[in-house]
């Protein structure tokens, strides 16, 4: 299956295989890797499955046995043992008691089951071309991934400044920014501080304050920008 996954992907292009995450590294030719646990896959497991694993991690955090944490919340200690093997759904009451004995919120059981891992792949050249407010001609801002939920927002952009473009410092908006140089040549400013960027370089800075091209040096230019910045509640 390896050789004929192979045959099937061009040369020197990235390939989105879906599928689970052993028959994926087989499918691409890669090496098995054992990862220490028989545990299945957090999005595998059931409600029951999820809990468990969560009642047991905290258990043995804290370091106590099966039978010291069932006395504790006032359970037997055959009752605790289903509860953290998935074997049945614990009641309101029991997640209360064992909450109470290992201090911490019932909705700390639920965390693994309700957790989702994004991911956003772009392939090259198809990032979504968009405009920022404040961009001039010859400023071209192609998108690479899209939100992924949770508290912060990414912003990845692989800006590029054409041969027209024109110097635009005074960029401004909520958020950390972190550039990094690709090509061209330019005098970036920040605030009251301009810097001599170069394929290579890196600027990492708070984007309350005014930012931005000063000076096109070398045209055409491209470089990554980042910009994260906490996700708006409602």
């Amino acid at each position: 299956m390896a050789e004929s996954a192979r045959e099937k992907a061009a040369p020197g292009k990235a390939r989105v295989i879906k599928a689970p995450l052993p028959q994926a590294l087989a499918e691409a030719g890669l090496p098995a890797f054992n990862t220490g646990s028989s545990a299945a896959a957090v999005s595998d497991l059931t409600l029951e499955q999820a809990i468990g694993v969560q009642v047991r991690q905290l258990r043995r955090r804290v370091g106590i046995t099966v039978s010291e944490l069932a006395a504790s919340a006032g359970l037997s200690g055959g009752m605790l043992s289903k509860i953290e093997n998935g074997q049945i759904s614990p009641s309101l009451s029991s997640l209360q008691a064992l909450a109470g004995a290992l201090n911490v919120p019932i909705t700390t059981f639920f965390s693994t089951f309700e957790e989702k891992r994004g991911c956003s792949y772009v392939k090259a050249g198809t990032g979504v071309v968009t405009e920022r407010r404040g961009s001039k001609a010859g400023h071209e801002y192609a998108l690479l991934g899209h939100p992924l939920g949770g508290r912060a927002v990414v912003e990845p952009y692989l800006i590029t400044l054409s041969t027209d473009a024109t110097p635009y410092p005074a960029f401004q908006h909520e958020g950390t920014e972190f550039i990094y140089m690709i090509s061209g040549e330019v005098m970036y400013r920040h605030g009251e501080q301009s810097y001599h960027l170069t394929p290579g370089d890196a600027l990492l800075f708070d984007s309350a304050a005014p930012h931005g091209p000063e000076r096109l040096l070398v045209k055409p230019m491209r470089y990554l920008s980042v910009i994260t910045y906490p996700c708006q509640e409602g």
